[in-house]
């Protein structure tokens, strides 16, 4: 389909002979601009996240002007929208709480305003679920810009991996192997440049997986932020964002089942952080595509892990995943496990994009034949403590724990919990289960990242580095261990975990996808009974709707308001 400029959403607002659009005009032309930048031409939002609480995207500046070059270039208009950053290192509670927030402001960016068609631009964590979530609850053409990895880290000949090493290395200051300076030095040397982690932590995962979705150029996730090839790339996501609006091609063209199963396998391929799971539920429910915790387990036990980076892997990170071929390399080691008949936004089918694409590095990415890890990433496990799932990630953590029981340590909060692991003389083995509670969407609230819980330096002085932890908080997706996240229902609704008491024998078992305590349904009934819900964690504001109308971590934690099926589409904006 070939769109005509009187079809645009932008003449609308510019080709009228009236006085609205009389005003329209001469405010553009206050501006600077005059008719040769909008007569004809699709105008395309820029939706910018930079901020100088950002370190992600401090490059955004620049890449912003590449983009805008490349629209230029292909006959559009820009116009740079800026959009909430979502700092994953400096946002208080946690930038979960706002990703829903920043879902909406794009949709009604967009929405609001002479636009055709966007380029997103995001990197961190939740920024590109966000973005991509209220583009598509828009449905004008996008295309996804990733910010890229920083540079590996480094300190004393050592190459570093920004938050597992962090995790790694915290635990030996506490257990008093390493000293304040070699701390500091570590702590200077582990972020490097912009860019967001270089660990296949959240950000990697979920920039690959939208480029799995199809809604980036081909091997745009892999380019590291300060390689000149994202430059060039930046602005050809400017001339394609043009091209894509004069073909009318929308995001529900893109965003399919089979596309939504692509994304999914790619992730578990890349040993995916454990948000993927959130992250993708709601995506694909955003597009009106059915996706759950079942079809991400399913997945899970059909494909294997083979990008061997940090954390899941040992040694390598993602500038070695790209000069090894990135993200197309790694599809094509997937072979017939993608379709490749999905189309992207180059118009063209998945497979084309990948043709020609080598493996230069088969130890960073894996053929099938010798994976990192036999399944993939994330297992979902269920049973009288978790009836609506929760998640591990098997690769990422001890294998000895893979099946084990052992009696619950219960905190009620992260104070109280903090209070635990830093007692060197509390009463604990390494069979026992750390259980932080009341950390979920409601609890957190915004369920923050408090799911890997520290070691206890009461099993550090013994050399101890891993043992199950269970929460129904989230974890970093460059964290590790043998950590249970994301219990549904949670535990400050009234979930099980509520119920669970100090020396309750938890069992968990992988392989099985189990999750259970020992204690029967008449003693977990008389507890129910005694049990009082907390007070809200919010009377007013953005805090108090998000509490009205959040949904469990098993549905995506999106608003129940703003699900596909939901009240239908919204109207265009009247012109006034």
């Amino acid at each position: 389909m070939t769109k005509k400029y009187q079809d645009l959403r932008s003449a609308r607002w510019f080709a009228p002979d009236d006085l609205r659009s009389f005003g329209h005009r001469s405010r553009a032309m206050q501006m600077g601009l005059g008719p040769e930048d909008w007569d004809g031409k699709p105008v395309i939002a820029v939706i910018n996240t930079w901020s100088e609480a950002q370190p992600c995207h401090m490059h955004f500046r620049d890449r912003a002007e590449f983009v805008k070059k490349g629209i230029l270039q292909a006959g559009g208009m820009p116009m740079e929208l800026p959009a909430h950053s979502l700092s994953e290192q400096f946002l208080k509670p946690t930038s979960m709480l706002y990703r829903n927030m920043v879902a909406m402001e794009v949709e009604e960016l967009l929405r609001a305003h002479p636009v055709d068609g966007a380029v997103l631009m995001g990197g961190c964590d939740k920024s590109t679920p966000a973005l991509v979530m209220g583009a598509v609850s828009m449905g004008i053409p996008f295309i996804y810009l990733p910010a890229g990895p920083m540079l590996r880290g480094n300190y004393a000949g050592r190459t570093l991996g920004s938050g597992s090493d962090a995790f790694k290395f915290w635990d030996e200051r506490r257990a008093g192997t390493i000293g304040k300076e070699e701390w500091q030095g570590i702590e200077g040397g582990i972020a490097r440049s912009y860019g967001h982690c270089m660990t296949m932590g959240t950000a990697s995962t979920m920039t690959a997986i939208a480029e799995g979705f199809g809604l980036c150029l081909p091997g745009a996730s892999s380019i590291p932020a300060p390689d000149v090839n994202h430059q060039r790339m930046s602005a050809a996501c400017g001339r394609r964002i043009v091209d894509m609006v004069w073909e009318d091609l929308t995001p529900d063209r893109i965003i399919t089942p089979a596309s939504t199963r692509n994304a999914t396998v790619v992730a578990m391929a890349t040993g995916c952080s454990t948000n993927a799971i959130i992250h993708l539920i709601a995506m694909a429910r955003r597009a009106g595509v059915d996706w759950g915790l079942d079809d991400l387990d399913r997945i899970g036990h059909e494909v294997p892990v083979l990008a061997n980076i940090r954390p899941s892997g040992k040694e390598y990170l993602m500038e070695d995943f790209f000069y090894a071929g990135g993200l197309r390399a790694l599809m094509n080691e997937l072979g017939d496990k993608l379709d490749l008949s999905c189309l992207t936004v180059t118009g063209k089918p998945l497979g084309e994009g990948l043709a020609g694409a080598k493996n230069h590095n088969p130890d960073v990415i894996r053929p099938l034949s010798n994976p990192v890890y036999h399944e993939g990433s994330l297992a979902v496990l269920r049973g009288n403590l978790a009836p609506d799932g929760a998640v591990i990630k098997p690769a990422a953590c001890d294998p000895k724990f893979h099946r084990h029981a052992g009696p619950a340590i219960v905190a009620d909060s992260y104070a109280e919990m903090k209070k635990i692991i830093d007692d060197p003389d509390y009463p604990m083995t390494p069979d026992h289960v750390l259980v932080l509670r009341n950390a979920g969407p409601h609890g957190g609230p915004g369920m923050p990242e408090w799911g890997m819980i520290p070691m206890p330096k009461a099993l550090l002085k013994d050399g101890h580095r891993d043992m199950v932890r269970l929460s129904d908080a989230r974890m970093s997706g460059t964290s590790f261990g043998a950590c249970v996240l994301h219990v549904a229902p949670e535990s400050f609704v009234g979930g099980p975990l509520a119920l669970i008491e100090n020396g309750d024998i938890i069992e968990l078992d992988v392989a099985a996808r189990a999750l259970n305590v020992r204690v029967g349904d008449d003693e977990l009934a008389r507890r129910r009974a005694a049990w009082t819900p907390p007070a809200p964690r919010y009377e007013r504001g953005y805090g108090w709707m998000f509490l009205k109308h959040i949904e469990q971590a098993d549905k995506g934690c999106d608003f129940d308001f703003l699900r596909h099926e939901f009240g239908g589409p919204t109207p265009e904006p009247e012109i006034n």
